[in-house]
């Protein structure tokens, strides 16, 4: 699979990501489908820390934090 690049990613209520792919295809991502496995990202449910989510690694991540990121790809498969 072709990674897609991040141009945007804009934080939504409900700890949900807004995110633009470089092939202009937006989706939804729900940051809370990783609190069970794991635990880590629960810091996110602090909205003062969940809005500094930044595009990081070149658009192929999302990043809160140097621990804490998500992959473009992770993104692109799970987001809708």
């Amino acid at each position: 699979m072709k990674t897609v690049k991040v141009i945007e990613v804009q934080p939504l209520d409900n700890l949900q990501l807004k995110v633009v792919f470089e092939n202009n295809i937006a989706k939804c991502y729900d940051v809370q489908q990783l609190f069970k496995s794991f635990p880590q990202f629960e810091q996110l449910k602090n909205p003062a820390i969940f809005k500094t989510v930044h595009i990081d690694c070149k658009g192929y991540a999302v990043a809160w934090s140097d621990d804490l990121d998500l992959s473009s790809n992770d993104l692109w498969v799970n987001g809708v």
